[in-house]
């Protein structure tokens, strides 16, 4: 199943800048495996904003919570998530 997956990055602006770059660093790596592993198919930045709009392919929606549950900034993410279908024209 491909889901599209936007997200916010709500992490707290007095959060010292080492461990930003710490989650900052830990993002990248996850990212990297979860595109090894063939979920993680799209990743684009939202202009302006401090958001993300992926496209992740997973077998059900449960793989797809424990994937972005896996993300070291999962905590503050606002997260919402479409289920989408391949449309005729694309076939």
């Amino acid at each position: 199943m491909e889901f599209l997956v936007r997200a916010e990055n709500r992490l707290p602006p007095d959060t010292p800048d080492e461990e930003r770059n710490r989650l900052k660093k830990g993002e990248r790596a996850r990212a990297d495996e979860l595109r090894a592993a063939g979920n993680l198919k799209r990743l684009w930045r939202v202009p302006g904003r401090n958001a993300t709009i992926g496209l992740y392919e997973c077998t059900d929606a449960t793989e797809l919570h424990d994937a972005l549950s896996s993300l070291p900034m999962f905590p503050w993410m606002d997260i919402t998530v479409e289920a989408v279908a391949t449309h005729p024209q694309e076939q």
